[in-house]
């Protein structure tokens, strides 16, 4: 694979995800009152064991700052819907468990349909169907 195709790859890769993204964030906040960066934190709590990650663990999963998760989630408690709840780690006194409430898996639940029929519809556009072509073909042709 040349050099430009990879490159062409690239931009079509990060224009999927951007756009995809822009409209996931337009429409969880429409519909469920919800930033993409929220969903994103209730899926990762439900989908651990115990329904909990060290704020420090949940951080390297969203990819924000300590603090603009730590304002993430204290919006989410202020909101006064009880999705979230903080916890002092009892191994270390010094690290936060933030986990998901039943209250926050049911928010997930409900946002789950928007989120994957918003995915479905955005990657249906005759101009992601493009970049999507130009980001598969070049590995078909290095596979062949």
């Amino acid at each position: 694979m040349e050099k430009t195709e990879q490159i062409a790859g690239w931009l079509s890769l990060t224009d999927i995800y951007i756009t995809v993204s822009n409209q996931l964030e337009i429409v969880l906040q429409e519909r469920h009152d919800l930033t993409l960066k929220e969903f994103y934190v209730l899926l990762f709590l439900s989908e651990t064991p115990e329904k909990k990650l060290k704020l420090q663990d949940l951080q390297k999963r969203i990819g924000l700052s300590q603090s603009a998760l730590s304002r993430l989630v204290a919006r989410f408690e202020a909101k006064g819907c009880g999705a979230l709840q903080r916890e002092i780690c009892q191994d270390d006194r010094r690290n936060l468990y933030t986990s998901i409430t039943e209250i926050g898996e049911e928010k997930l639940n409900k946002a789950f349909d928007t989120f994957y029929q918003t995915v479905d519809s955005a990657l249906q556009e005759s101009s992601l169907q493009e970049d999507l072509k130009k980001l598969l073909l070049p590995a078909n042709y290095s596979n062949g």
